[in-house]
Order: C-alpha cells, then sequence, then structure tokens
C-alpha cells in the first residue's frame, strides 16, 4: 500500500467538503473561517494587552508601597525624605544607620 502524500489530502478533503456542504456553500465558509480567524487575533490582542495593563497597575502599586516603606523608615531614622528619589534615599538611610552603628 503506497503512502499517500500531501498533496492528495488536501484533494480528498476538498472532495469531502464538496459533497457534505455543495460548492455552493464553499466561499460562505471560507467567509465565516475568515470572520471567525480576524475576531480571534481580536481577542488575542485585546487580551494580551489587558495583561500588559494589568502587570504595569500592579508595578506602579508595587513602587506606591515601596516607597511608603522607605519614607517610614526614614522617618524612624529622622532622615529627610523630602525631594530625594528612591535610591537617594536609601543612600541617606544607609548613612544614618551606618552613624548610629558607631555610636
Amino acid at each position: 500500500m503506497a503512502f499517500i502524500n500531501g498533496l492528495e489530502w488536501v484533494i480528498i478533503i476538498l472532495v469531502i467538503v464538496v459533497i457534505f456542504f455543495g460548492a455552493k456553500k464553499i466561499p460562505e465558509l471560507a467567509r465565516s473561517m475568515g470572520k471567525a480567524t480576524s475576531e480571534f487575533q481580536k481577542a488575542r490582542i485585546e487580551a494580551k494587552r489587558t495583561i500588559a495593563n494589568e502587570s504595569i497597575e500592579r508595578e506602579k502599586q508595587q513602587t506606591s508601597v515601596d516607597r511608603e516603606k522607605l519614607e517610614s523608615i526614614a522617618e524612624t531614622l529622622g532622615v529627610d525624605y523630602s525631594n530625594k528619589n528612591d535610591q537617594d534615599l536609601k543612600n541617606a538611610i544607609d548613612e544614618e544607620l551606618k552613624k548610629q552603628g558607631s555610636q
């Protein structure tokens, strides 16, 4: 028994489709498949956008919590945290801890 190659499978599938649906229904089926594919792609893109937006929002919330923790530590140590970015504030806290540790 000889193996059937790819082209012969395509022809067999097309014959079965014509038998089940008729030649007049094939363009309508193709349009429906095209619309369904398009809707699927739109939904996939929207899902990616939603996931990205949620990730950005979570990151912003985490950054806000981290900043609040830094400010709380700075206030406890008596470090001025106004007009300092996170890295400068971390450095100022480290310096204050070193000062207090050496006393």
